[in-house]
């Protein structure tokens, strides 16, 4: 009896429609946001030659709270906090729903 290939329920598949299915899309989508801002962020900040100790006092914060902010794991982050890094780096925010 010939052995079956066992099929792959994704193959095909987008990784979309992978991670959807899996429960993780969304998740997901909020780290690569949060690595993508936080890359922002450094760029940003190494353009205008700003260390990690003068950004957090110019978003008036610590530089314990700033490099949790930079850290892409760590999506947990607030609106404010946001708008104070982008306004500490001489950026806007924009926010919006697509």
């Amino acid at each position: 009896m010939p052995q079956e290939k066992h099929k792959n329920r994704h193959m095909g598949s987008s990784l979309n429609s992978f991670l959807a299915e899996e429960g993780i899309l969304g998740i997901c989508e909020e780290k690569a946001l949060k690595e993508i801002l936080a890359d922002q962020i450094k760029a940003a900040m190494e353009l205008d030659h700003l260390s990690k100790s003068a950004m957090a006092t110019r978003m008036h914060t610590s530089r314990r709270a700033l490099d949790r902010f930079l850290d892409p794991s760590s999506t947990g982050v607030t609106l404010s906090t946001l708008h104070r890094a982008a306004t500490a780096v001489g950026r806007q925010l924009r926010v919006e729903l697509v």
